[in-house]
This record gives structure tokens, C-alpha cells and sequence, in this order.
């Protein structure tokens, strides 16, 4: 993608990510519009708050006179074609892995002229996840448990779904392992074989809403490890859920569950 005359730039940000990322590379002045998901309401001041994706209305984007929108996959076809009648450009972002957050980092880096910041937030982010991850290789097992701990991350309830790849990445950084395929459809079945001796709930744009008692008492977990152990944590989804650097709060977290006897020192600070 050829870089955009930055000097003359308007950004629409309907992902949560988009905004998270160019807030810590010091592009907030080029935003101009932004998906009501985003949490923190800090940061992005009083911009406008747009839908996403999949519900917008067109026209309240392009009375903003975007040059580029900025969304992810899956995206509402119908709504992105309405929106490229117009002369701007639409970037559709869609990570799987910490490998292709770091790529839209440096990607956005580039298009905001803004490469040395972009190096800088990746190379702090990989620092803080190896710290992190030293810590838990030095750190004891949890208790009642035997070398990593057995988790499941959900995403989303209904229908069950596991939290997405780079989530399975912040566990093992963090000195757990997943113990169902990331991102998947799962049935209550499936969990309860895989036996998770910790359960997080992070659920997509919920925040720290959801409650742990709701999985404690179903009926199907009984047996296993985590609710027995009352080792069900609730995490505010967007640490976990966003990719970009929110995530780095999201592997401290997970290292408090893992080993809640050490604490996590130092690390990475935007």
C-alpha cells in the first residue's frame, strides 16, 4: 500500500484495534471519526463515535471527508462498497497471530509517516511479552496442578466460542496452554473433555460485565478442574480482545491468574 499524503489525512477507525495503535504511535491528530467500541474513552477525546463494519450509516462517515477508513474482517460488503463510491481508501485489517499485529503496527506506521514510533511500539511490546515470559518459566506451577496449566479462553458464549489465536500466544507467554483450538466454535462438551484447570472470560465488547458465578454453576462443568477449583477469572475483554497494544496488559493479566502467588514486575510501559 503506497503511503498517504499524511500531512492532509483524515482517519475513520472502525476497529478498536486501528484506534489503540495509532493513539500509542502519536497519529491522534490524523483521526478524525472513530467505531463506538472503542474503550477508551480517554484517548480519543470527542471524536465522533461511528458504528463498524457491519451496522454504519455511510453518510455519517463521509461527512467527515475520510481519506482512509480503517476497518477489519468480516466486514458488511454492501456497507464498504457505499463507502469506496467515494474517493478514499479502505484498509481492512485481520490478524491472526502477534506476528500480524506487529505487521499492522509497522503498516501503520508507515501510512501516518510515523515508522520510528511504529519500531519502537513493536520492539516494546516483544520485550514486555519476553519479560513476562521469563518470569513464568520461573515461576511455580499453580497449585494442584503439574507443569502448565490446562485453560480456556471464551470469547464469546453463544454460541461458545475460544478466544482468538493470539490470545493461545499470551497464555503460553504467560505459562499456560490452551487446551481447546483457538478461535473455534466449541460445545460445552468439548470444554468439559479438555478439562481446563483455569477458565478465563473475556467476552467480545462486554468489558468486565460478564460474571464468573454464571460458569460456576453450569451444570455441564461440574467436574471440571477450574469450577471445582473456583478458578473462573473474568478479564475486561478489551485487553484480551484487542489486537494491538492493549494485549500487553492482557499477558500481565494472565500471568496474575497463572501464578497468583508472584507478582509481575517491570515490563513494557507505552
Amino acid at each position: 500500500m503506497t503511503r498517504l499524503n499524511h500531512n492532509s489525512q483524515r482517519i475513520v477507525s472502525l476497529a478498536p484495534s486501528a484506534t489503540s495503535i495509532l493513539v500509542a504511535l502519536g497519529a491522534r491528530r490524523q483521526v478524525v471519526g472513530v467505531t463506538k467500541w472503542c474503550a477508551d474513552v480517554a484517548a480519543v477525546g470527542r471524536l465522533p463515535r461511528l458504528g463498524d463494519c457491519w451496522s454504519l450509516d455511510p453518510q455519517r462517515v463521509l461527512r467527515l471527508r475520510p481519506t482512509l477508513v480503517i476497518g477489519s474482517v468480516p466486514y458488511k460488503q454492501e456497507t464498504v462498497a457505499k463507502l469506496l463510491e467515494n474517493p478514499l481508501t479502505f484498509l481492512a485489517m485481520n490478524p491472526r497471530t502477534l506476528a500480524d499485529i506487529e505487521s499492522d503496527i509497522l503498516l501503520l506506521g508507515r501510512i501516518t509517516a510515523r515508522e520510528r514510533a511504529a519500531r519502537k511500539l513493536a520492539a516494546g511490546m516483544r520485550k514486555a511479552f519476553a519479560q513476562i515470559k521469563v518470569q513464568a518459566f520461573r515461576a511455580r506451577p499453580l497449585a494442584g496442578t503439574q507443569g502448565k496449566p490446562r485453560v480456556y479462553c471464551e470469547a464469546w458464549p453463544n454460541p461458545r466460542i475460544s478466544s482468538p489465536p493470539w490470545v493461545d500466544e499470551l497464555v503460553r507467554i504467560a505459562g499456560g496452554r490452551m487446551v481447546v483450538p483457538a478461535g473455534a466454535r466449541v460445545t460445552d462438551a468439548e470444554v468439559a473433555a479438555a478439562q481446563p484447570e483455569v477458565i478465563v472470560i473475556a467476552w467480545t465488547a462486554t468489558g468486565a460485565r460478564p460474571q464468573a458465578k454464571t460458569t460456576l454453576a453450569h451444570p455441564a462443568w461440574q467436574d471440571v478442574p477450574a469450577v471445582r477449583n473456583a478458578r473462573v477469572h473474568v478479564v475486561r475483554d478489551e485487553i484480551l480482545n484487542t489486537p494491538g497494544p492493549p494485549l500487553v496488559e492482557g499477558a500481565r493479566e494472565l500471568f496474575r491468574i497463572l501464578h497468583p502467588d508472584r507478582p509481575e514486575r517491570g515490563g513494557y510501559r507505552r
